[in-house]
């Protein structure tokens, strides 16, 4: 399964610890990477500068749903699952 084009839901959603161009320190869930742009699109997408997680976040129909907002659900469920603050 290929990425919905202009979804960002992953990019929004889950949180990074590791470091991205623009955000040194991460970023939270819930707040939008810098590297988004306005239509929801990775500036760094196949480049060597894209943080390892997100290069292995691989989409699939469980995650993605049908929409954006079926994305959002599910990452943000996983992220409050996994969170070390649980």
């Amino acid at each position: 399964m290929d990425c919905r084009v202009g979804c960002g839901a992953c990019c929004v959603a889950l949180s990074i610890s590791s470091p991205i161009p623009g955000m040194p320190d991460g970023k939270p869930s819930g707040v939008r990477c810098v590297q988004l742009t306005d239509d929801n699109r990775c500036m760094l997408w196949g480049k060597a500068e894209r943080p390892e997680v997100c290069n292995r976040l691989t989409p699939m129909v469980e995650m993605c749903g049908e929409t954006t907002d079926d994305a959002l659900r599910y990452l943000y469920r996983l992220e409050s699952q996994t969170s070390p603050r649980r």
